[in-house]
């Protein structure tokens, strides 16, 4: 394929999302007529799961097309990448491609580490922030930016009493290097990530966004008295003492309205997304290359959000932690109006890019391409049997010793704490939000047996197919 006919990739990456959080798949409290427009413009993929409900695992996964059991990249905070993983916009570069990066990475390092960039990462620019705090000098490329802009954090920051105003939000930055990089990229392939904080804790929307959302207007937590008795210890304890072991609130101690506090800021961060996805929109068609460039929006994992009695992420499998949006769109060449209900998963991502551009998916990639899909030529509502997702005592300071896989075929979701004798086992037919765990119903015990046979043949599925002869 020519490099005229390489298509482009702008593909966004939030952080922390759920899939709940876009009006055209039907929240009716939050506003995103970019990322609705997207979904009228393209194909959004309605059950989409994540590798891990864990940042680092979750975006080794998608950026290699491997599991992260497979990528041996199961922890946030790991001290590095391993050498020999290649990332997809390492093979894009190869093959003629310019790529960025803007924002979080998180393939390694953490609280305060200046990440090293992978070895195999093919990125001619980057501008590097894990997060929007200060705390890695010049490294942060977005706190550089706000001090040639003449604006301090520690005075211009107010926490959540009004973050940061939009114009100097990161969110915003992240948008305004994409455009740059795009102006200066009109005449050859590029593939640009960006990889935007929010709505990532500490839950500090700028105060005009927040004024959108009162509490008093959010919806209410999912919550069942007693549904916590016979599920894992990890979530009880999160539930009496604070999310991810502490670090976040405790939901027991908090009134409905605290959550809803909660809820009004992660949907005015949103918001706030969905203003620079339209601006990026925009800028690429006032320029004339949104005909030829692939729009990827999706996020890295959920939030529970006191669902469940529960706050922030962890070593748990509802759908607000694994279930993510996935809208792609391209009008001129993929298909519009189309919402797939097919089971899809994050690590499909890497093979479907490589698809678009023309180049042979390596045997390495453990993914399945979305191509025809997306191109019309296959039934929209059929991909996978079964997504599954792994959680490897992935939070050093949470959750210590929990090593847990979760397989879900559609109507039935497994999770298996290994080492353990609680698991989860929901029917989502008459049980869509996961309040009955049918782990130890009697009923259940013959299915149960099956489905941990098959998440246990899902393991086995990801030993690195490089090193194996054969399929599986």
């Amino acid at each position: 394929m020519s490099d005229q006919n390489k298509p482009n990739f702008l593909w966004i990456c939030t952080d922390q999302q759920r899939f709940d959080t876009i009006r055209g798949l039907g929240n009716t409290h939050i506003h995103t007529p970019n990322l609705d427009r997207l979904m009228a413009e393209g194909v959004s993929f309605d059950r989409t799961y994540c590798q891990s409900p864990v940042c680092t695992p979750s975006r080794a996964s998608f950026l290699t097309g491997r599991y992260p059991r497979t990528t041996r990249t199961t922890r946030n905070g790991n001290d590095q990448f391993p050498d020999d993983e290649i990332l997809v916009p390492h093979i894009l570069s190869e093959n003629g491609y310019t790529c960025g990066l803007i924002g979080k990475l998180h393939l390694s390092a953490a609280d305060g580490r200046t990440e090293v960039l992978p070895k195999h990462h093919g990125y001619d620019m980057v501008k590097w922030c894990h997060g929007p705090r200060d705390g890695w000098g010049d490294d942060n490329a977005y706190q550089k930016w706000l001090r040639s802009q003449g604006v301090s954090w520690e005075t211009d920051y107010h926490g959540k009493n009004g973050g940061i105003d939009p114009q100097f939000h990161q969110t915003t930055w992240c948008a305004n290097e994409a455009i740059g990089f795009m102006d200066a990229h009109e005449d050859t392939p590029w593939m640009l990530s960006i990889n935007i904080f929010d709505p990532h804790h500490p839950f500090d929307p700028p105060a005009e966004y927040k004024a959108k959302y009162p509490a008093e207007d959010m919806p209410l937590p999912k919550w069942r008295e007693g549904e916590l008795d016979n599920k894992p210890l990890i979530q009880r304890d999160d539930y009496e003492n604070g999310g991810q072991s502490g670090l976040g609130p405790s939901c027991k101690t908090m009134t409905d309205r605290d959550i809803q506090n909660y809820v009004s800021d992660y949907y005015a961060m949103v918001d706030l997304i969905d203003v620079q996805v339209g601006r990026l929109i925009d800028h690429l068609d006032k320029t004339g290359q949104r005909d030829n460039t692939i729009i990827i929006f999706h996020s890295d994992h959920g939030e529970m959000l006191g669902d469940h009695g529960l706050i922030l992420k962890g070593g748990h499998f509802y759908e607000e932690l694994v279930h993510v949006p996935l809208i792609m769109s391209c009008p001129a060449h993929l298909s519009q109006k189309i919402r797939s209900k097919a089971l899809v998963e994050l690590v499909d991502l890497a093979p479907t890019i490589l698809d678009f551009a023309g180049i042979d998916v390596p045997l390495a990639m453990q993914g399945r391409s979305l191509f025809h899909i997306l191109k019309g030529k296959a039934e929209p509502d059929v991909h996978k049997d079964a997504v599954y997702c792994e959680y490897y005592n992935a939070l050093p300071a949470a959750h210590k010793g929990v090593f847990a896989t979760m397989y879900f075929d559609g109507r039935y979701k497994l999770t298996v704490f290994h080492g353990q004798d609680i698991g989860e086992l929901y029917d989502h037919e008459t049980d869509p939000d996961e309040f009955d765990n049918k782990w130890d119903d009697p009923a259940y015990q013959a299915l149960k047996s099956e489905l941990v046979l098959a998440n246990f043949a899902q393991t086995v599925a990801t030993v690195d197919p490089v090193h194996i002869v054969g399929n599986f």
